[in-house]
C-alpha cells in the first residue's frame, strides 16, 4: 500500500516548550492512523502544521508524492486535506444550513448544496436538519454537521482531533460506522486520540508520542491497550479496582416527577423524570443523544429555572427555583457538556475563569487577581464567550452574539444574534435576551429585551429575560 504522508524530521518549539522533537513517520493510504498520546504530547501541535494553522521550525511534510507548502487552512483544503477539530467552529446562534454554506471555498445554490447533502447523508449515514439552529444540538449532531462541512470539500485526508471526547458511547458507534464508510471509499484518515480501546477497535496502524517526541509508529496488530499505555506514559500501570464501600444510604440529591413542557419543535419535553443520587455515589444518566439529557442538565444546574411540576432536593432542601450561583454556594459544581466558551472563557487564564464562578469564602475580590482582571477589562483586552448560565451567575451572558469595538460608545447586537446573551471580541460585554453590548472604556448602557446595563468603574447591573451580572465592583 503506498503512503500518502510522509512527516520529514518536524520540529516546533513554542518558549520553554518543545512541541515536536524530529518527528518522522508515514501514513498509508486508505487506512485509520492513530496519532495517540497524552494531552501535552505534541499531537494538536503535529496536525496544525499539516493543516497549514502552524509553520515548522525545520523538517517538511510530503503528501501525494509533492512537498506540501501550505500557510493556511484553505490552501491545505485545495490541496485534498480537511480537518474537524475537538473544539468545534460553529456559529450558535445560526443554522445548519447557514454553518454549512460558510464553510465552503467555493460558490454554490442552495439547490446544488441540497442534492450535495442529500447524498452525503444518505451515503455516510449523517442525517441532518438543515433548518435546525447550531445552539438546539447535541455534541454529536454539531460534530455530523461539521464531517459533513468538511466532505462537501470532497478531501482525500481527513484528520480529526479528539473526535469522541465529548461524545455518547452510541454517537461512537455512529462514528466508527462514518469513518469505515468513508475507507472503503478510498479515504485516509488520521485520528488523534488518548483512548487505547478506540485505537484497537477502529485504527490499522499508530504512531505514539510522549513529550514531542515520535515513541513508536506501528502496525495495531498484537498491540493491547496494556501495551500501548505502557507506550504512552512510560511505565506499566497497575490495576484499577472499584470499591463501593463508600457509598453510603443517606439521599443526597432527588429529583421528584420533574416534568416540563417546551413547545419547542428543537427540544425534547421531560415527562416525570425521577432518581435519587446517594452520599458518595457516582449517579449516570445516559441515552441517545436528543433524548433530553441536554435539557435536564440546564435544570439540574440551575440555567433554567421554568419547571411545569416537580422539584429538585439537595440535602432536604428545595433548590429548583434556585440560579447556578445560589447552587454553587451550596456546594454544588458543574461540568457542561461544552467546554469551551459554556464552561470557560478560552482567552482568560485558569486563575481568571475561577473568579468568574467565585465559591463562598474564597476571598478572590480581595486580593490583586481583581484589579487585574478590572484592568484587563476596562481596556478591552479579553475577549469573551458565554460562561456556564444566566440570571445573576456571576458570569458572561447564557450563549449570545454580536460584537463591540473598543472606543465606540455604544453597540448593540440586534435579534439576539447568537441567542440570548453577548458575545465580545477586544471589549467587555454584557448580553440581555436580545443581545447587547456597553464597550470598555466608555459610560454606556444597551438595553434588547430584557436589557443590560454597564458603567465603566462599576459594578455591571443587568435584569430581565436571558441576562447576566459580574458580582464584582471593578
Amino acid at each position: 500500500m503506498d503512503d500518502i504522508l510522509k512527516i520529514n524530521s518536524i520540529t516546533k518549539t513554542f518558549p520553554r516548550v518543545i512541541a515536536n522533537k524530529d518527528l518522522s513517520f508515514t501514513i498509508k493510504k486508505n487506512s485509520v492512523h492513530a496519532l495517540l498520546g497524552e494531552n501535552g504530547a505534541g499531537k494538536s501541535t503535529l496536525v496544525k502544521i499539516l493543516y497549514g494553522l502552524l509553520k515548522p521550525d525545520s523538517g517538511y511534510v510530503e503528501f501525494n508524492n509533492e512537498r506540501l507548502e501550505i500557510t493556511s487552512p484553505s490552501e491545505a483544503r485545495m490541496k485534498g486535506i480537511g480537518m474537524v477539530f475537538q473544539h468545534f467552529s460553529l456559529f450558535e446562534s445560526l443554522t445548519v444550513r447557514e454553518n454549512l454554506i460558510l464553510g465552503i471555498d467555493e460558490k454554490i445554490s442552495y439547490s446544488d448544496l441540497k442534492n450535495k447533502l442529500n447524498n452525503i447523508s444518505s451515503k455516510y449515514e449523517l442525517p441532518l436538519d438543515l433548518e435546525a439552529p447550531i445552539t438546539t444540538l447535541s455534541a454529536g449532531e454539531k460534530q455530523r454537521v461539521e464531517i459533513v462541512r468538511i466532505l462537501l470539500q470532497d478531501p482525500q485526508l481527513l484528520i480529526m482531533d479528539e473526535p469522541t471526547s465529548v461524545l455518547t458511547p452510541q454517537e461512537v458507534t455512529n462514528l466508527f460506522k462514518t469513518l469505515d464508510a468513508l475507507v472503503n471509499e478510498g479515504r485516509t484518515i488520521l485520528y488523534i486520540t488518548h483512548k487505547l480501546e478506540e485505537v484497537i477497535n477502529l485504527c490499522d496502524e499508530v504512531t505514539i508520542m510522549r513529550n514531542g517526541e515520535l515513541i513508536d509508529s506501528c502496525s495495531i496488530k498484537n498491540q493491547t491497550a496494556e501495551t500501548l499505555a505502557t507506550k504512552m506514559l512510560g511505565e506499566r500501570l497497575g490495576e484499577i479496582k472499584t470499591d463501593y464501600s463508600h457509598v453510603s444510604k443517606k439521599i443526597n440529591f432527588k429529583v421528584n416527577n420533574l416534568s416540563v413542557i417546551f413547545n419547542d419543535p428543537f427540544l425534547t419535553d421531560l415527562k416525570n423524570v425521577n432518581f435519587d443520587v446517594k452520599e458518595g455515589e457516582i449517579f449516570g444518566i445516559a441515552g441517545v443523544a436528543g433524548n433530553g439529557q441536554s435539557e435536564l442538565m440546564d435544570f439540574l444546574t440551575g440555567e433554567n429555572i421554568n419547571i411545569d411540576s416537580g422539584s429538585i432536593i439537595f440535602n432536604n432542601q428545595k433548590i429548583e427555583t434556585f440560579n447556578p450561583k445560589k447552587r454553587r454556594d451550596l456546594s454544588i459544581a458543574f461540568v457542561p457538556e461544552n467546554r469551551l466558551g459554556h464552561s470557560a472563557v478560552p482567552e482568560l487564564s485558569l486563575s481568571e475563569n475561577i473568579l468568574l464562578s467565585q465559591f463562598p469564602g474564597n476571598n478572590f475580590t480581595n486580593t490583586e487577581l481583581t484589579g487585574q482582571i478590572a484592568y484587563g477589562f476596562r481596556n478591552g483586552s479579553h475577549g469573551a464567550e458565554h460562561v456556564s448560565g444566566s440570571n445573576d451567575q456571576g458570569g458572561f451572558g447564557g450563549g449570545g452574539a454580536g460584537s463591540a469595538q473598543t472606543g465606540t460608545d455604544d453597540d448593540k447586537g440586534g435579534g439576539g444574534g447568537y441567542s440570548g446573551g453577548a458575545y465580545a471580541f477586544d471589549a467587555l460585554s454584557f448580553g440581555g435576551g436580545g443581545g447587547s453590548f456597553a464597550n470598555a472604556g466608555a459610560t454606556s448602557t444597551a438595553l434588547s429585551r430584557g436589557g443590560a446595563q454597564y458603567n465603566n468603574g462599576a459594578t455591571g447591573v443587568a435584569e430581565g429575560n436571558g441576562s447576566v451580572f459580574i458580582e464584582y465592583g471593578f
